[in-house]
């Protein structure tokens, strides 16, 4: 048993060589505000109270760097939280952004998350707020509670 609480997730990273066409596609289709961009090496997108980082896994490589080397290779997975009832608009959204959705799964507490594939490949889910017990309503009861500052 730990004797303090685990920390918070502050950051996740994706990866993928075309980084313009994945800051699009999380600026447009995901809508992500921009925190930072490092030309050639990674954007910076504010989710919710947690970011996430879109790398080029060439140049993450690279030593001489401010942080350790580090990258991924194949498809990574991330998932955002959306309420059940905004599942039809997210439909039309995606269709209108011509993103196809490559599967739907039912869940057995309830909801049905949606899974699309970003520009690099990486699989993107748009999950239901029960799953995973219920941690999805938990973190958007918090940001209703306490939302991010504009940035």
């Amino acid at each position: 048993m730990m004797e303090r609480p685990p920390p918070p997730l502050l950051e996740a990273a994706l990866y993928g060589p075309d980084l313009p066409a994945l800051e699009r596609f999380y600026t447009e289709v995901i809508g992500l505000p921009v925190i930072l961009r490092a030309p050639d090496r990674l954007v910076a997108l504010r989710t919710g109270h947690t970011t996430l980082l879109l790398f080029d896994p060439v140049t993450t490589r690279e030593a001489g760097g401010m942080v350790p080397e580090h990258g991924a290779s194949g498809a990574g997975h991330v998932a955002f939280v959306i309420e059940e009832e905004a599942r039809r608009a997210w439909r039309r959204w995606l269709e209108a952004h011509a993103v196809a959705i490559e599967k739907e799964v039912t869940w057995p507490e309830g909801g049905v998350s949606l899974y699309i594939r970003d520009p690099a490949g990486n699989s993107v889910e748009l999950a239901p707020p029960r799953i995973w017990g219920g941690l999805g309503r938990d973190l958007l009861d918090a940001l209703a509670a306490h939302p991010p500052p504009d940035r």
